[in-house]
């Protein structure tokens, strides 16, 4: 196909494709599906070789948020029967970090539920920062902790945070249908925050809740403007007790189409497979992995993942190797970029624009509230405010998702183990 030939060639040089170029991507027909996850693949490989990076998530603080966020369990008003607790210790939130590294996680993702913290649970979770990387040499941390007010970021960035989480989720033509509570422009300050302190940004999206093509191009196209590091791909887990429960509106093919997308628009990004995953990828998850170079490991935050050992079967079947913690993950150019960044805020550079001071790739054509979530991906917080079946998906997505009137309670499974239990992680 010379769409993907062209898409290819610009993601070798880093160039943006055109937005038709990205629609016609998802529109392609389930005949073409193999061709367009080869074509992601060569753009994957061109930057993260066969290398996968392994994420673990800690749950901070479980539950009770009081954020409106329609698809997240933790939400105002769910009656998801999730595990609720508040703030675990340094450490125990050190033991469980240390379940994944020892399953071969290569960054701890520190999430609580929130609407943003105070300075109190900044200092908090610096000195539960402070104790993982105390107690496991080299790992990486990424706090995940809603909005941020002035100063938190330098707080967290002093107290050994690498990165920070806070996803866009969807578009922002869009955003108001998913809270009330927050906007879309709080979310992409709290991303420039996170530069301007020189933390590695990582923000990323929601698929399945019944936006259109457009909207996932928008918020594609919003990431690569704010220069995320590392964007989580999450796939709407429709879990019982929330709006959208009974909402099924993707397939594996249409997922695979969704991670391609978002390779060709951030080829030189990690692009997360994140929340949602085993539900809606299925058996196709090793068909994802030479499109995305990084995963959780194990179970998220309030939902069960598939067992750890059998993530990395997984990966050494597809011929892929996890990543080692002494190699770098992002190629060169931006991890030099992040560097200097760094440098930068910690001189009192202190000015982000979208892209702040952080890395830099080139720009060329063109997150507020709960920093929680029933999947993964680091803290997407949102969903439709209205069932979101009166929203067609385009290209017949709706049409060829499995039928159901009702919450598939055998594909969507609680999280009873690990963090704030006395059960042993699943890593």
């Amino acid at each position: 196909m010379d769409l993907l030939n062209t898409l290819v060639e610009k993601g070798l040089r880093r160039e943006l494709p055109t937005r038709e170029e990205a629609l016609a991507v998802l529109a392609t027909s389930d005949d073409e599906l193999l061709d367009v996850v080869a074509a992601a693949g060569k753009v994957r490989r061109q930057w993260f070789g066969r290398r996968v990076k392994l994420n673990y998530l800690v749950n901070l603080k479980s539950g009770l948020c009081p954020e409106d966020c329609s698809y997240c369990s933790q939400r105002l008003g769910s009656k998801a029967e999730i595990l609720k607790y508040t703030w675990l210790k340094p450490d125990e939130a050190s033991q469980a970090a240390a379940a994944g590294v020892a399953g071969g996680a290569k960054r701890v993702c520190l999430v609580a539920s929130g609407r943003g913290p105070t300075d109190r649970d900044v200092e908090r979770v610096g000195r539960t920062i402070e104790a993982i990387k105390e107690q496991n040499e080299g790992v990486e941390v990424c706090a995940c902790l809603g909005l941020l007010s002035d100063g938190q970021a330098e707080r967290l960035k002093d107290a050994g945070a690498d990165a920070y989480n806070h996803n866009l989720n969807t578009s922002e033509a869009t955003y108001g249908g998913i809270t009330k509570t927050h906007t879309y422009a709080d979310r992409v300050d709290t991303v420039q925050k996170a530069h301007a302190a020189g933390l590695s940004a990582c923000s990323g999206l929601i698929a399945g809740m019944g936006e259109s093509d457009e909207d996932l191009v928008d918020v594609v196209y919003a990431l690569r403007e704010l220069d995320s590091d590392s964007v989580p791909v999450n796939f709407l887990i429709p879990f019982e007790g929330t709006p959208l429960a009974k909402e099924w509106n993707l397939t594996p093919q249409r997922c695979l189409r969704i991670l391609a997308m978002v390779r060709f628009v951030c080829p030189d990004v990690e692009v997360r497979i994140a929340g949602g995953r085993e539900v809606h990828l299925r058996s196709m998850q090793p068909l994802a992995l030479n499109i995305a170079n990084s995963i959780f490991l194990g179970d998220y935050l309030t939902s069960e993942g598939q067992a750890g050992q059998a993530d990395l079967d997984m990966i050494a079947d597809a011929g892929l190797e996890v990543e080692g913690a002494g190699t770098t993950t992002l190629p060169k150019h931006r991890a030099d970029a992040l560097a200097e960044a760094g440098a930068a805020a910690a001189g009192g550079c202190g000015s982000a624009g979208a892209a702040g001071c952080g890395p830099a790739a080139e720009k060329t054509e063109e997150g507020a509230g709960c920093g929680s979530h029933s999947g993964g991906g680091c803290g997407p917080c949102g969903g439709h405010a209205e069932p979101a079946s009166t929203t067609p998906a385009s290209n017949g997505a709706a049409e060829s998702a499995p039928a159901t009137n009702g919450a598939r309670t055998d594909l969507v499974a609680v999280r009873r183990r690990g963090a704030g239990t006395d059960l042993a992680p699943n890593a």
